[in-house]
């Protein structure tokens, strides 16, 4: 479809064809200045995307009690992790903000009381991602917060109540790993234990066979998914993922591989 035809559907429905939606393995957060397989799984996504309007990003690393969005015009750059390089601590991503959507998020969301947040900013949870997949920093991104209080289900509602956006040129992120466990991690480690290989790969035959109960349902699965989701942050935003998912919808995975003996940095997109 050219973009004068993508224009003229805008202009008489006030609607695009569906963005796709992205779950993000994001990891150590020195990927987002490191040149290696995940940094550039990310590069090759981005160069894929039809443009959006603007990201609305879930990241595991933005927990609170009620339901927050980011709505300021220009989100500062989060540094919040400890013990790296200053290089790291240097890296500031200049992506604008979007009221206006922060605004619609609030109107749109109906299961829950949404409240305009104008402290937080951009996680290392988006922002490492975000700078290789949009590295021009010209897409807007606006973060929706992880209510701490509420089970999986209730987070997989809240994300279907997002859905309309697709069709607004939004592409809806979430950004987390499937498999987190950092009491158990080896630094040396270039892949995975056995038993995180086979949490990833339990979670990914759920995932492509679209089985959303199972999933939210994760406590009631095996050993191996217990082991490789001892907390719910870094699990919840593939749920938001799961959400968006239409009837047919194509799911396709990416840096699909564990690291760190307790790290997946699986990946998928739909649509």
């Amino acid at each position: 479809m050219s973009i004068a035809e993508l224009r003229n559907i805008v202009s008489v429905s006030g609607e695009t064809p569906a963005m796709p939606v992205l779950f993000v393995g994001h990891g150590n957060p020195m990927n987002a200045i490191t040149d290696n397989e995940f940094s550039r799984g990310w590069r090759r996504i981005g160069a894929t995307l039809p443009k959006p309007r603007a990201v609305l990003c879930i990241s595991a690393h933005w927990e609170t009690r009620g339901t927050y969005v980011t709505a300021m015009g220009r989100p500062q750059t989060i540094h919040d992790f400890g013990g790296f390089p200053k290089e790291l601590y240097d890296v500031e991503y200049p992506a604008p903000g979007d009221p206006a959507l922060a605004d619609e998020t609030k109107t749109q969301v109906r299961g829950t009381d949404v409240a305009l947040d104008f402290e937080w900013g951009l996680d290392h949870g988006c922002w490492s991602v975000m700078k290789h997949i949009f590295p021009d920093a010209g897409v807007p991104i606006i973060q929706l917060s992880l209510d701490r209080t509420k089970p999986p289900r209730w987070h997989l509602d809240l994300s279907r109540e997002l859905a309309p956006f697709r069709r607004r040129g939004v592409l809806i992120a979430g950004s987390g790993n499937m498999v987190h466990n950092l009491g158990m991690i080896d630094w040396e480690a270039r892949s995975g234990f056995d038993w995180a290989m086979e949490a990833n790969d339990q979670l990914k035959n759920l995932i492509a066979g679209n089985e959303s109960d199972m999933l939210v349902n994760y406590r009631s699965l095996s050993r191996e998914v217990q082991m490789g989701v001892p907390t719910p942050e870094h699990y919840l935003p593939l749920l938001y993922a799961l959400g968006l998912r239409g009837e047919g919808e194509a799911v396709s995975f990416f840096n699909d591989k564990t690291e760190l003996g307790a790290i997946s940095m699986t990946s998928f997109r739909i649509g």
